[in-house]
Formats: C-alpha cells, sequence, structure tokens
C-alpha cells in the first residue's frame, strides 16, 4: 500500500486532497497530530516516509518542504507556485502533448494554477498547430467562484458580506453580490506559467474575476479573424484523452449561456469555442478546486502510481 502526505492539509485544497483521498483503499495517508503538524522535525519525517508528498502551502513554505526531502523515492506534487517555471520540475497537466509519460516517470511535478489551467488548455494546442502565433499579443478573463481565494475569502463571502457597510452607500453584501475584479495591475502570478507552456512570446493582458458562488471556473479568450471550424477541429484531434476535452456547444443546453458554475464539483475540464470568422471566443470551463486544484494533483498523483488516471475522481 503506497503512503501519501499531505503537508498543508489544514489549507482548501489540501483537505479537499484529504476528503477525496480518505476513502481510497490502496492508500494510507500519513496524517500528523494538530500539535506537530508545523513542526520541522516532524514534517521531515513523514514527507520522507513516504511515496507521494502533497504541498498545498505558500511558496516559502514550499521550497522549505522541498528542502526537507532527503528519500530520492519520494514525489512531490507541488499545488503552489514556486515550482512551476522551475527547471526540473514537470508540469502536472497530463492532457498536453507529450506530458503524460514524463509526468508518470516524474519525483517532481508542479501542479498547474487554476486561471492558468483554462488559458493554456486554449492556448496551447492553437499554438501547436500555427493556429495563434508564438508572438500575438493576447488577452483573456476569468470568472472564478470564491473558494479560489482561500479560508480568507470564503469567510468574507460567507459571513462579513452579510453586514452593511457604514462608510459607503453601497452595502459590503451588494459589492460581494457582483463580480469583483483583481489583479488589475497585470502582475497576476499564473502569467508566467501561461507563457511558458504555451510558449508565448508575452504575457496575455488578464485580469480575473471573483463570482459569488463557491466553485467553478470559466476562462474566455478572444480572438480576431480566426477559422472557428479549423479551430474546433484541432481541439476534437488534440484532446482524445484524460480529463479535458471538447464540447460542440454547451451553451445551447443552457439557453445559449455558459454558466462559470457548470462544472462546479467536477475534475474535467470542458473547451468550446464560438463566433464566426471575424471574432471568435475560446472558453474552457471547469471547477477551480477540480480539474483547477485538488483534482488535477490526484490526477497526477494517478499517474504516478499506476493507477487509472481518473482513479477517485468525477468527471
Amino acid at each position: 500500500m503506497k503512503k501519501v502526505f499531505i503537508d498543508g492539509s489544514a489549507g482548501t485544497t489540501g483537505l479537499r486532497i484529504r476528503e477525496r483521498l480518505s476513502s481510497r483503499a490502496d492508500l494510507e495517508l500519513v496524517v500528523l497530530p494538530d500539535e506537530v503538524r508545523k513542526d520541522v522535525s516532524a514534517r521531515r519525517g513523514a514527507l520522507n516516509s513516504c511515496d507521494v508528498a502533497f504541498l498545498c502551502l505558500p511558496d516559502a513554505a514550499a521550497i522549505e518542504a522541498v528542502s526537507l526531502v532527503e528519500n530520492p523515492n519520494t514525489v512531490v506534487i507541488d499545488t503552489s507556485t514556486a515550482h512551476r517555471t522551475s527547471d526540473g520540475w514537470e508540469y502536472g497537466f497530463p492532457e498536453l502533448a507529450g506530458r503524460r509519460a514524463a509526468i508518470a516517470k516524474s519525483k517532481r511535478i508542479a501542479n498547474p494554477g487554476c486561471h492558468a489551467s483554462g488559458f493554456i488548455a486554449l492556448i496551447e494546442p492553437l499554438v501547436q498547430a500555427g493556429i495563434v502565433a508564438k508572438d500575438e499579443k493576447l488577452s483573456a478573463f476569468s470568472l472564478t467562484g470564491y473558494s479560489g481565494g482561500g479560508k480568507k475569502m470564503i469567510a468574507e463571502y460567507e459571513e462579513e458580506c452579510k453586514v452593511e457597510s457604514v462608510k459607503c452607500k453601497v452595502g459590503v453584501r451588494d459589492l460581494f453580490m457582483g463580480g469583483r475584479q483583481y489583479a488589475l495591475g497585470q502582475s497576476h502570478k499564473h502569467l508566467p506559467e501561461m507563457v511558458k507552456v504555451c510558449g508565448l512570446a508575452a504575457a496575455p493582458c488578464f485580469s480575473p474575476i471573483v463570482v459569488p458562488h463557491y466553485s467553478g471556473m470559466e476562462v474566455t479568450v478572444p480572438l480576431f479573424d480566426r477559422d472557428l471550424a479549423a479551430i474546433k477541429a484541432c481541439y476534437r484531434d488534440y484532446y482524445k484523452s484524460g480529463l479535458v476535452s471538447f464540447a460542440d456547444d454547451p451553451a445551447a443546453a443552457e439557453g445559449g449561456f455558459l454558466s462559470s458554475a457548470g462544472l462546479s464539483g467536477r475534475d474535467s475540464l470542458e473547451v468550446s469555442c464560438y463566433g464566426n470568422g471575424e471574432r471568435v471566443v475560446l472558453v474552457a470551463r471547469f471547477d477551480n478546486l477540480g480539474k483547477g486544484a485538488s483534482g488535477a494533483a490526484i490526477q497526477n498523483m494517478n499517474l504516478v502510481l499506476g493507477c487509472a488516471e481518473d482513479e477517485g475522481l468525477v468527471r
């Protein structure tokens, strides 16, 4: 039986991974008592005694955790931003060409960022097909459920936003019930991996938007003057296995709308595209906690352990 340790199991991603793995009969979870879960010595022992270690930590803590790993057989899956563009780390997106086999034999796997997963799923195949040029200036936006902001943001939406503010005419709850755009200064932490994995010459113009539902994500990239049929054919040919698939017209089932909560609670990712020869929109929908975080991490673990890729996951 393989041993798995989650360093940072109290955070949103760590809790979700632990919850999903707790019912797996083929795995043994290494769990530290609360009083020592932040103790370096205890963590070192756990990290080196397991077959797979999930790091669900802030960047600096993730870097420290990696330095504690001395066992050459321990596979580290880092869900932080710390190693996503680092040499020696495999980018954990199995559906991208050539990456599945590399992930399966890797000891160091960087789990993709949630927004980045949607952008890369849309753009990387088109770059490889020559439909999007590497030096093209792109833009993107993303709608995300508030769980992506972690415990503090979850508390704000579920508790604090119920209290009316006396400092402004619009109540706090009113502000939270609308979409809240952020990273306006164009320095979002997922931009470097978007550029590197897609092989782009420049980062896209990108500002995500938090919306008032718990989980679910919708990443959109607009393009001009493209052959819509060629894009659809590219996606159909590219996504034939794994948890990413092309959907021809998911909006038809939603009355012409595409909800960012459409794949909430699932670990799959749906790619679609709409428009005409002049203007096209590419859309990726998934769960920010599923394929955007814990689901992707478990998928990568399954590959490393030789399990079915979707074992314990919800399509």
